[in-house]
């Protein structure tokens, strides 16, 4: 079995030590090549290289923002005709700060713990297929969103930069501010979706593939709880920013209780989802900030990948092996 390994040396929590660790224990196993990622896009590249080359599988130890490089590098454009070939299955080793799609997909937190996990599984030859969202050029594996959540991705983008880490306590302190500083933004868009009126005056928007939307720690946030990899895309909009609406859905959101209010719109399985502004708003995808737009359709493809990751959804129930 060929494998390659894409390891971004820059990620949060990877190390020389660990990193020599995981590629040893992986080529004692396998035909094992080694790839450090040097500059953004760089998984992509080397994902795509990978499956031109005919490897058996693709395991990316970084964060989301590389595992989102390499399925992008991996399948190619959405809206492009691709060129037929055989794609890699595709592993995840932990190494960011939040990594979201792993635990997600309920891989192990411990890098050379998942590491011992992916082994287990691909000797057995246990694998599954997920849907992934996308938009016209990108594919995005776990959220996306216009408005506020892009603020604040944006923010801590701009803190790590500075030097700072991303902990769950600064992601806390930097969505409470983003909240209190940007109250009084009247920049909005319309949100359009199959079967629905359109919903005028949206303040901030997410579009999920799955369930949780994120982590704060260990703390599942679960804006749309019943979308799943194996389902369409959530939708979660809200029209006001007013702490004093949105104080009562987040207690509902760290609370485990169906997220509701009279600002917000949901829906746990659309086919589609537009979103169309004046003027260009933020926009954020599996947590990196990709920059300000008028307009952006997301769709949904079932079935899109093959991952190395144990049979259960999401939610944590079981599916047919």
């Amino acid at each position: 079995m060929r494998v390659l390994l894409i390891v971004n040396p820059f990620a949060t929590a990877t190390t020389p030590a660990g990193r020599d660790a995981l590629a040893h224990t992986l080529s004692s196993r396998f035909r094992l090549d080694v790839e450090h990622t040097t500059h953004r896009g760089h998984a992509g590249e080397l994902a795509r290289r990978a499956a031109d080359d005919g490897f058996d599988v693709v395991l990316v130890h970084g964060g989301d923002g590389s595992v989102n490089e390499a399925v992008n590098g991996l399948l190619g454009a959405p809206g492009s005709i691709p060129t037929p070939r055989r794609v890699p299955r595709l592993g995840v080793i932990p190494g960011g700060s939040a990594n979201v799609f792993a635990r997600t997909l309920g891989i192990l937190g411990d890098p050379l713990a998942a590491t011992a996990q992916l082994i287990e599984l691909l000797e057995a030859g246990e694998c599954r297929s997920i849907g992934l969202g996308h938009t016209a050029d990108r594919w995005f594996l776990f959220n996306t969103g216009m408005g506020m959540d892009a603020i604040v991705v944006h923010a801590m983008e701009d803190k790590r930069h500075a030097g700072k880490s991303a902990t769950p306590a600064r992601y806390l302190r930097t969505t409470i501010m983003s909240f209190l500083r940007h109250a009084g933004n009247t920049s909005s868009f319309t949100v359009e979706v199959p079967d629905h009126e359109p919903i005028p005056g949206v303040r901030f928007g997410f579009v999920s593939n799955t369930s949780p939307w994120t982590y704060l720690g260990n703390y599942e946030i679960r804006t749309n709880p019943t979308t799943d990899f194996d389902s369409r895309l959530g939708l979660f909009a809200a029209t006001s920013t007013a702490v004093s609406r949105n104080l009562p859905l987040a207690a509902r959101l760290l609370t485990h209780r169906s997220p509701k209010g009279r600002h917000l719109y949901r829906d746990d399985d659309v086919e589609w989802v537009r979103f169309r502004a004046e003027e260009p708003i933020d926009v954020q995808m599996d947590g990196d900030y990709i920059g300000a737009h008028t307009v952006v359709e997301f769709g949904h493809r079932r079935d899109a990948i093959a991952v190395v990751a144990p049979h259960e959804t999401s939610n944590g129930s079981e599916i047919a092996r």
